[in-house]
């Protein structure tokens, strides 16, 4: 008897082995909300309930709108039926949390209401960026809040090969194209853009945000390759003394003391000469600075810290600017169309500052920028120009770099490259932030 009871036991045992196994291994489905799970003998069913801004949206009956052409917080709830009293004490609630003037025209909103016939207001959501919103409460707390939504970090890795510009490039690539400007500020003082060659060629290690699944813009960049004029440019980011820059192979700053051109993109139509002929005068001259060919309204950055030591008009010049760098160096950016903000005899600018704008000014044939550079008051080609690096790693923070440059530049040549376009290489989860 005790053996038959046992091999029964066990027979029972080997069954609920055998249930468990296939119940586990049988596919999981969700199905217009509803979580389905197989079982050899049963469905097992369980809700699943969807949530906007927190609220479960099958408990409301929503609207979503975008803001129209003069229309407010008060304007919007009246169309809903929301009475007055109710509008101002949202409004007092909202002070110090979030300023009704901000409302912004296409900015899209949803209105919560009740499912009964009255469609009650109970919640309304305004987004003021794709990551920010305002909740606003009209139940009998009537309270607003200010609220972010989780924010999806996907790293991603991409190749590409230059054929016409960095720019391009990234359009070919159906990637972000600000991850041109990103290159082109990592590298400003290494790399002069607008001498780049076909058959030059990058890749970059770096994040992508999105909300939901919706992209909102690039993250950090993790690393990035240029090869660029025969030579290897890597760039590893590294934070010393809490501020994060990027350092080459041997730990130097890619930091230089100048900007190696004063505009992002462009193009050099006439370059640094002792004997050009004049386009308007048509006799030979000295040209003793490097002209940049851009649209009017083009912003011109300074390329490093300085005081301005002249600013002004001349017929030959046109709006110019002037700025004395150290006891060295100075710059000059001539044909301006107008001055940025601030920029007057005697101020100070930092390096990227915008201090003036392109345009045609003064004895020119059209938009460009006449950029000078003068060393000890001579004037030098810009294109020549080798500016001194600043801090690289600190002895200290050697080991530490040297761990992370290692985990970096692997990374960076395990990217692959194409044959002649850009490519990317991969996407993946890298986690969320909220």
């Amino acid at each position: 008897m005790r053996k038959i009871i046992s091999i029964l036991l066990l027979i029972m045992l080997a069954g609920a082995i055998a249930v468990t196994v296939i119940f586990i291994t049988r596919p999981t489905e969700l199905v217009e909300g509803i979580l389905i799970q197989e079982s050899p003998d049963s469905l097992v069913a369980q809700k699943v309930i969807a949530r906007e801004y927190g609220l479960p949206v099958d408990s409301f009956y929503t609207v979503s709108g975008t803001v129209r052409r003069n229309q407010t917080l008060s304007t919007i709830l009246q169309e809903f039926g929301v009475d007055g009293n109710a509008i101002h004490k949202l409004a007092e609630a909202s002070k110090g949390v979030f300023d009704l003037r901000k409302i912004r025209q296409g900015k899209p909103y949803k209105v919560f209401c009740s499912m009964d016939s009255s469609h009650t207001v109970q919640y309304f959501v305004y987004e003021h960026t794709p990551v920010d919103y305002v909740f606003f409460s009209l139940q009998d707390s009537i309270h607003v809040l200010k609220h972010e939504k989780a924010i999806i970090v996907a790293s991603k890795q991409a190749s590409g090969v230059i054929s016409s510009s960095l720019w391009n490039t990234m359009l070919d690539m159906e990637l972000d194209p600000m991850l041109a400007f990103e290159l082109s500020e990592i590298y400003a003082w290494t790399i002069d853009f607008f001498g780049l060659r076909k058959g030059d060629r990058f890749s970059i290690d770096f994040d992508e945000h999105y909300v939901d699944t919706t992209y909102i813009g690039l993250g950090r960049i993790h690393g990035a390759y240029f090869y660029h004029a025969g030579h290897e440019f890597y760039a590893i980011p590294f934070i010393q003394d809490g501020v994060e820059s990027f350092y080459d192979q041997e730990g130097n700053s890619l930091r230089k003391a100048f900007l190696k051109a004063p505009l992002r993109y462009s193009r050099i139509s006439s370059r640094y000469s002792h004997s050009r002929l004049h386009p308007i005068l048509k006799i030979r001259r000295p040209h003793l600075g490097v002209d940049y060919a851009a649209p009017v309204g083009t912003p011109v950055l300074a390329i490093g810290d300085g005081k301005v030591v002249k600013t002004g008009y001349s017929k030959g010049n046109g709006n110019m600017v002037k700025i004395q760098h150290n006891s060295v160096y100075a710059t000059a950016y001539l044909h301006l169309s107008r001055y940025g903000k601030g920029v007057k005899t005697g101020a100070y600018v930092t390096q990227g500052d915008i201090i003036g704008y392109v345009g045609s000014t003064g004895l020119s044939t059209g938009p460009h920028l006449d950029f000078r550079f003068y060393k000890n008051g001579y004037p030098v080609d810009p294109l020549k120009v080798k500016a001194p690096p600043v801090e690289p790693v600190k002895q200290e923070n050697l080991m530490a770099y040297d761990s992370l440059r290692f985990l970096t530049i692997r990374k960076l040549d395990h990217i692959s490259f194409p044959d002649s376009v850009a490519q990317v290489t991969s996407s993946t989860l890298a986690g969320v932030s909220q």
